[in-house]
């Protein structure tokens, strides 16, 4: 049995690709118990890449780590008989078919899981919703970005839009629909009863446009990309260093005042056009020569150190391999291992029910006997349902 703050809590998993199953993760990480219930090709990440380790894709155990997998063909009447089954038992469904899809299969959360599942908590990973001009049509992260404007608040404003390199909006989705889930789950425990949930993933990127979209509905005016700029704060910037780039977040007059100080200009802090952040706005691009010509002087490195000690938000800028690498990531647990897989560690840590990873992503159908003989199948019907191709199981696979 795992322990965490959501140990008890089976979640069932019918989602694929990332925003789903990142939400699913992040509720396994916290001691869910998690059966990732996949079609009989598979999520399509596993086929995502290189790279690849045992079998499995990066992309993949990326977000499927501490589940287990069962595979089954829930477009086969038998194979929804299973998913039932498997709901008896569950305080969670996760999916992310099309919409309508599980009313065609006779699985709608009105017509019928409310009914037998009470209990039962449903969250729906959609790409626009299933209404309005867009309801119902399919969305991957980059063309939801194109779509909300993310893309074009990016990247540098002589070059155009840019997408952003990570799946901000898949991680994000993910993200809201696991606080989703939990806030159901806490109101379940009041009124005892589960509930639908909807999370497209349109809705969830029109959430983060953060600050440009309260600048917009504020000001009237269209938000514009500003490369490493920010919009509402100066300096807020990368900067060239001696040795390498340097990103400064200053957010308020006092730690302008020790920036000025701590790079031996205190005369900076005291011209009056640098007087306050609505002063250093209007004068964005005077500073910003000023600050660049000085800081050609230091080191990044030893910038950023004294920067900090100073109270100025301050770091180089740098690679994703050297930031896996930074003792701090190491000293933060932010690397882990289990089981010969090394992910990204749980961020928020729970000073009496930590999180944990442990167990390595499951290898296809890995669990899919175990779990349906949990269920209360035997041998020989397990048997049964893998020549009728209707579970998939992997031989000799671990756990089974």
């Amino acid at each position: 049995m795992i322990d965490g703050a959501l140990a008890g809590i089976r979640v069932v998993d019918l989602s694929r690709v990332l925003g789903g199953p990142y939400c699913t993760q992040v509720l396994a990480d916290y001691g869910a118990e998690v059966i990732k219930i996949e079609p009989p090709q598979g999520d399509e990440t596993r086929a995502w890449g290189p790279p690849f380790k045992n079998g499995i894709s990066a992309y993949f155990s990326g977000a499927n780590r501490n589940k287990r997998s069962i595979s089954i063909d829930v477009g086969k009447p038998e194979g929804r008989d299973i998913v039932l089954k498997l709901l008896e038992e569950a305080d969670v469904l996760v999916h992310n078919f099309k919409s309508g899809a599980l009313e065609k299969w006779g699985l709608g959360y009105t017509e019928v899981l409310e009914r037998r599942f009470p209990r039962l908590v449903m969250c729906h990973v959609t790409g626009f919703g299933a209404d309005g001009p867009l309801g119902g049509f399919p969305g991957y992260d980059a063309v939801v970005q194109a779509m909300t404007g993310l893309m074009s608040i990016n990247g540098d404003p002589q070059h155009g839009p840019v997408r952003m390199g990570t799946p901000i909006v898949d991680i994000g989705t993910g993200l809201i629909a696991c606080n989703a889930i939990l806030a159901a789950l806490i109101e379940r425990g009041r009124s005892g009863l589960g509930q639908q949930i909807e999370v497209p993933l349109y809705d969830c990127a029109i959430s983060m446009l953060h600050p440009q979209a309260a600048n917009s509905l504020m000001s009237g005016k269209t938000p514009v990309a500003t490369g490493n700029g920010h919009p509402n704060i100066v300096p807020y910037d990368m900067f060239e260093t001696r040795t390498g780039n340097i990103y400064l977040a200053v957010g308020n007059n006092s730690q302008f005042a020790k920036l000025c100080a701590v790079l031996e200009r205190p005369d900076i802090a005291r011209d009056e056009r640098f007087a306050d952040n609505a002063d250093r706005i209007a004068h964005r691009e005077q500073l910003g020569e000023i600050l660049a010509e000085c800081l050609t002087q230091f080191e990044a490195e030893d910038l950023e150190q004294t920067l900090l000690m100073a109270g100025v938000p301050a770091g180089v800028v740098r690679n994703v391999s050297d930031a896996l690498a930074h003792p701090h990531t190491i000293h933060r647990n932010m690397v882990v291992e289990a089981e010969g897989y090394r992910g990204t560690g749980i961020a928020a840590k729970f000073g009496r029910t930590p999180g944990s990873v442990h167990s390595a992503p499951p290898g296809f159908g890995q669990n899919s006997r175990h779990i349906l003989l949990e269920s209360g199948y035997s041998e020989a019907q397990i048997a049964e349902l893998e020549n009728q191709a209707i579970v998939f199981c992997t031989k000799g696979a671990d756990g089974d």
